[in-house]
């Protein structure tokens, strides 16, 4: 099928397209999927940070049950009332040691989503070294307090992980990266 290459003024690259029916290649939007993820959990991460910053944890205990409320979500459920009050005890020095770090992950994330939405294999990369510094964490949590959730969340970044790991080092082996790089 005949592809046509379009420019994207956001990245200064291009977004490559089937002509016969204008889809993107699959790849490009899994990588694009991945990078709105990252930006979504970086909004997440600013929303926690900003909070912690400017309310008490007590304030925020409060208002999270309302939002949870608001979402649909029980604020009694067992680990959402075991959270909520981990939250609650944490002294305003602690509280603002963790907002600030949840604005640095934050703002890591925001860069990994707009490289990768841009189409930049140095965010490929930093996904995978950010990613993968993650996942011992995540595999320590699981065998201390196991749930659904946790194992989800290890099996999703370990398929970005791979997946990315497999894409950039696939597209190393393919004639068109060799005559690219060997031409100059």
């Amino acid at each position: 099928m005949p592809r046509a290459s379009i420019p994207c003024a956001a990245s200064g690259g291009h977004y490559h397209v089937g002509m016969a029916t204008g889809t993107a290649k699959k790849g490009d939007r899994l990588i694009a999927v991945i990078g709105v993820f990252k930006l979504a959990k970086a909004a997440t991460l600013a929303a926690l940070g900003v909070a912690g910053l400017v309310a008490p944890p007590s304030e925020l205990v409060h208002r999270a049950r309302h939002a949870l409320a608001w979402m649909g979500l029980s604020p009694g459920h067992h680990t959402l009332s075991r959270l909520l009050g981990k939250l609650g005890s944490f002294d305003h020095d602690t509280a603002r040691k963790l907002a600030v770090a949840s604005l640095c992950y934050g703002a890591i994330f925001v860069v990994e989503g707009v490289g990768l939405l841009a189409r930049r294999r140095w965010a490929e990369w930093l996904t995978v070294v950010v990613t993968g510094s993650f996942i011992p964490v995540e595999i320590y949590e699981i065998l201390q307090h196991l749930s659904a959730g946790k194992v989800v969340a290890l099996i999703l970044n370990v398929a970005i992980l791979v997946y990315l790991v497999v894409r950039r080092l696939g597209e190393r082996r393919s004639p068109g990266y060799r005559l690219r790089h060997a031409l100059g």
